[in-house]
């Protein structure tokens, strides 16, 4: 039996954040949801707290950088994420952004943090992150990335 679902809906906010070369950032979370796998940095946002002004607190704890914010990239929701590890509903406002610098490192909810080539992206990636990254590559940068 699958555990109820909290009263409450979380909100979070992550960054499609290229570098200057052109490579997305991922960082392999360390908590549920999704504990242990390749995921967009970012977080849940806090009463109170300006999206944007979330997104880049959770980049700066997860990665140590600063970004400049590109644009909206796009909207996830998990319902019941029982099966990836985390009960509860989230709702994932995602931003393309731009590192104001090339040395991530990870910290905080991150257990590490890489630079990908956007076709060489790991096989395993959530299909909603995969969206993500295309939709920033394509919007933010004019660029297609395979699926």
């Amino acid at each position: 039996m699958t555990p109820p679902l909290p009263a409450e809906i979380t909100v979070g906010v992550a960054g499609v954040i290229w570098n200057k070369q052109g490579q997305v950032l991922l960082i392999r979370r360390r908590n549920p949801p999704r504990a242990g796998h390749w995921s967009l940095p970012g977080g849940r946002v806090e009463r109170g707290e300006r999206l944007e002004d979330a997104l880049r607190r959770e980049i700066r704890e997860e990665t140590g950088l600063e970004v400049e914010i590109l644009g909206l990239a796009g909207v996830a929701e998990i319902v019941d994420a029982a099966s990836l590890g985390g009960a509860g509903h989230y709702v994932l406002i995602d931003y393309g952004a731009r590192a104001m610098g090339d040395r991530a490192k990870a910290a905080s909810d991150a257990m590490d943090a890489t630079w990908f080539e956007r076709t060489s992206l790991p096989p395993d990636l959530w299909e909603e992150t995969r969206r993500m990254i295309s939709t920033s590559a394509r919007l933010h940068l004019g660029l297609a990335v395979p699926q």
